[in-house]
């Protein structure tokens, strides 16, 4: 969405990298599977984007104790400056939405984005 993308323009982030630090900055740590869900991203796609994001020190993996073929990913404090940098911006970006759907087709998007983050149910 091109209001998010200005946004983010001079922090060298992608939408999707948005996402992953918005996710890990609320829920806290998680694994690559959760996180993946949370942010409506697959999870090759992430799995690339975790390295990149390690790399610039935004995110942190560290090894499950309780599982160690799990990696725990937790956002940084450069990461979570990100966040909060861009917080009134982003509030402004979301005041956009509402101002041009209304406040209950702003609620109705939110409910039907909300559908792609549960995962699908199985059919037997």
């Amino acid at each position: 969405m091109l209001p998010i993308r200005e946004m983010l323009a001079k922090t060298g982030l992608t939408e999707q990298q948005w996402r992953v630090l918005r996710v890990l900055s609320e829920f806290g740590p998680q694994d690559a599977t959760e996180l993946s869900e949370r942010a409506c991203l697959l999870l090759p796609s992430l799995t690339r984007m975790v390295r990149s994001m390690a790399e610039k020190g935004l995110i942190t993996r560290e090894q499950d104790q309780s599982d160690r073929r799990r990696q725990m990913l937790a956002i940084t404090d450069a990461g979570q400056r990100i966040i909060d940098d861009n917080y009134e911006q982003g509030l402004r970006v979301v005041e956009g939405f509402k101002a041009r759907l209304g406040e209950d087709k702003y609620e109705q998007l939110l409910d039907l984005l909300e559908l792609f983050s549960d995962p699908p149910e199985r059919k037997s």
